[in-house]
C-alpha cells in the first residue's frame, strides 16, 4: 500500500510541502515565540557590578573619586545575540573626562563594546566624579639601612643613583611629600651591599602616599661595609723654631680633620689624632710638605683618610714686643704652706718676645703664663727658673733666662697646731720624770 502511495504524484508532493515546512520552522525557530518575552522575540539580562572605567590623561590629571563605581547594566536583544555579547569580557562602561578640568562633575556613563543590535540601558546612567590635577616635586633618595653587618664592622653613607627623583601626587597633596625612600638590609654583610631598591613615598606622619607616582621608581643603591670609624681634628706637631731674626707668619693645611678606622673602644677615648712632626728650626722662607699620615699609623688606628696631608708654612721677618706687667704664677703648691713671691717684689716680669709682625701687634701680656713649679719643696727660700708659655709661633727674646725667688712657709693655723702639739708632749714627758722620781 505505501508503494501505491509513493508512485501517487499528489501523495508525494503532499510530503515534500510537509517536509519543506518543518525546514523553514527549523531554520527561523529563534524568530518564534519564546515564552516569558511577550511575544516580541527579544529579551532582557542584566549584568551586576560593571566597573566605571574613566577616560583621561593621567599624565595630568588624577581621579580622585567615582560616584557610583560600579554600575548595573540591562542589554535586550535576541537571544542568540544575548548570548554571544555576555560571553565575551570586552564591554565597559566608559565615563568621557577628556573635555572636563580640575573640579568635581556630573557625567553620562558609556556602555561600549556591545554588538549594534543589542540595547543596553546604564543605572544609573550618570556618575560624580571629582578630579584633581598633578604636580611635580624634586626630592632626594633616603637610603634606610636595617640589619647589622658582620662583628667588628659597620656600614658607611649609602651611595644612590640617582640620588634624586622626580615625585607626582595630586596638586592638593604636594606639600605633604616628606621623603622618598629606599630600604637596604646589611645584616651580617662582610663586604659591600650593592642593590636594586623600590622607592617609596612618604607623608608628614610617616604614612605611605599610596597615590605618588614616582620617576624612577627603582634606583642603584650601595652601602659601603667598614671597620668602624670617626672623624677628629688632625694635630700636626711642630718641632723647633726659625732661627733668630725670622719667624712663622702662618701654617696651613688642606685638611684639619682625618677620618680613623679601627676598634670601637679606641675610637671611643680618641679626642684627635696625633700627625706627623713638622720642622721649624732653620727656615727661612716659605716651605710646603706633603706628609704621610698613615706611615707609621699612630693611636692604634687601622685606616686613615686620608692618608696625606699638605702643609704650606710662611716664613717672614721678625719684629719684637715688650710685654710688660706680667704676673707670675705659681704651681704645685701645697695646701698646709703658704707659698709666696719675694724676688721679683713686684711678683710681675717685663718680656721681650719675637714674632711675625702681624700677629705680634695682636699678643698682649695676658696671652703669657709665666709659671713657677714648686712641686715637693720643703719651707725656706727657693730661687726657681721662670717657664714661660707662649702664644702659637710666637718665640721668647734673646738673653731672657728669667730666675725668681720664693718663700715656703707653714700657714699659721698649722704652725700653732704644732706648737700646742709640742707643748703637750713636753707637758706628758715630765709627768713621766716625776712619776718615776717618786718610785722607791
Amino acid at each position: 500500500m505505501m508503494d501505491q502511495w509513493l508512485r501517487n504524484t499528489n501523495v508525494v508532493k503532499v510530503v515534500a510541502l510537509v517536509i519543506g515546512i518543518l525546514l523553514w520552522a527549523v531554520v527561523h525557530m529563534d524568530d518564534s515565540t519564546v515564552p516569558g518575552t511577550g511575544g516580541t522575540g527579544v529579551r532582557e539580562e542584566q549584568i551586576s557590578n560593571v566597573s566605571v572605567t574613566p577616560k583621561y590623561d593621567n599624565n595630568q590629571f588624577y581621579v580622585e573619586s567615582i560616584d557610583p563605581a560600579q554600575v548595573v547594566l540591562t542589554i535586550s536583544g535576541k537571544d542568540s545575540i544575548l548570548k554571544k555579547a555576555m560571553s565575551t569580557s570586552n564591554y565597559s562602561v566608559e565615563l568621557d573626562l577628556t573635555k572636563v578640568g580640575k573640579g568635581e562633575h556630573i557625567l553620562p556613563l558609556t556602555p561600549v563594546g556591545f554588538p549594534s543590535n543589542v540595547t543596553v540601558k546604564v543605572s544609573p546612567p550618570n556618575a560624580k566624579v571629582v578630579i584633581d590635577e598633578k604636580s611635580n616635586k624634586q626630592m632626594p633618595v633616603t637610603v634606610n639601612v636595617t640589619g647589622i653587618p658582620a662583628v667588628g664592622l659597620k656600614a658607611g653613607q649609602p651611595i644612590v643613583k640617582p640620588n634624586k627623583v622626580t615625585v607626582t601626587v595630586p596638586s592638593g597633596s604636594i606639600e605633604e611629600i616628606e621623603s622618598v625612600r629606599a630600604d637596604v638590609n646589611v645584616e651580617k654583610a662582610q663586604s659591600p651591599v650593592s642593590s636594586k631598591a623600590r622607592l617609596v613615598a612618604y607623608d608628614k606622619n610617616g604614612k605611605v602616599m599610596e597615590m605618588a607616582a614616582i620617576n624612577p621608581a627603582v634606583v642603584e643603591v650601595e652601602v659601603p661595609i667598614t671597620s668602624p670609624f670617626t672623624t677628629v681634628p688632625l694635630q700636626l706637631k711642630l718641632v723647633g723654631e726659625p732661627p733668630r731674626g725670622f719667624s712663622v707668619a702662618s701654617l696651613q693645611q688642606n685638611t684639619d680633620k682625618v677620618t680613623v678606622y679601627g676598634s670601637q673602644d679606641v675610637l671611643n677615648r680618641m679626642e684627635y689624632y696625633e700627625g706627623p712632626s713638622v720642622n721649624l728650626a732653620d727656615l727661612k722662607e716659605e716651605k710646603e710638605y706633603t706628609l704621610s699620615l698613615d706611615i707609621p699609623l699612630r693611636n692604634k688606628a687601622t685606616q686613615l683618610d686620608p692618608a696625606k696631608v699638605e702643609v704650606k708654612i710662611n716664613i717672614v721677618a721678625s719684629a719684637t714686643k715688650t710685654l710688660e706687667q706680667i704676673p707670675l704664677s705659681i704651681v704645685g703648691q701645697n695646701d698646709g704652706f703658704d707659698t709666696k713671691v719675694v724676688l721679683p717684689e713686684s711678683g710681675k716680669l717685663n718680656l721681650v718676645v719675637e714674632g711675625a709682625p702681624a700677629l705680634l701687634d695682636k699678643v698682649k701680656a695676658q696671652d703669657v703664663q709665666a709659671i713657677l713649679d714648686v712641686s715637693n719643696l720643703p719651707p725656706g727660700r727657693h730661687e726657681l727658673p721662670v717657664t714661660l708659655n707662649l702664644p702659637t709661633f710666637i718665640k721668647k727674646g734673646p738673653q731672657q733666662d728669667f730666675k725668681a725667688t720664693v718663700e715656703i712657709s707653714a700657714k699659721q693655723a698649722n704652725a700653732n697646731a704644732n706648737a700646742n702639739t709640742n707643748a703637750n708632749a713636753n707637758t706628758n714627758a715630765n709627768a713621766n720624770a716625776n712619776d718615776a722620781a717618786k718610785q722607791p
